[in-house]
């Protein structure tokens, strides 16, 4: 007695009848999936303009919270850094890349 593997005792199409499907069905999951990384990398590239545009804005006077979570208020400005005070006689400096968020001087949060 031989043993015949399931998948062959399939039905099979009668001959003359091929798959209707158009073909490029068989594109569509690979073209889903452009579509997805596109809104990915874009609205990761948007978020990341506003970040560098809340960063620039960065002013004297502004506070501000850190990636960290350290809250403080800037007290100077420099290139690539910002000094921040976070107590009485307390600085400390921080890499502009490391600002969360920004609470300008008038109160608007950013």
């Amino acid at each position: 007695m031989t043993h015949t593997p399931i998948i062959l005792m399939a039905p099979s199409a009668p001959p003359g009848h091929e798959s209707t499907a158009p073909a490029w069905t068989g594109l569509m999951p690979l073209l889903i999936l452009m579509v997805l990384m596109f809104l990915l990398f874009r609205s990761s590239s948007k978020k990341q303009k506003e970040h560098e545009k809340m960063i620039g804005s960065v002013d004297t006077g502004d506070e501000v919270i850190t990636t960290g979570g350290i809250l403080g208020t800037v007290t100077n400005r420099k290139d690539k850094t910002l000094i921040i005070r976070i107590a009485d006689n307390v600085k400390i400096e921080v890499l502009r890349s490391a600002i969360q968020s920004v609470t300008k001087s008038g109160g608007k949060a950013s």
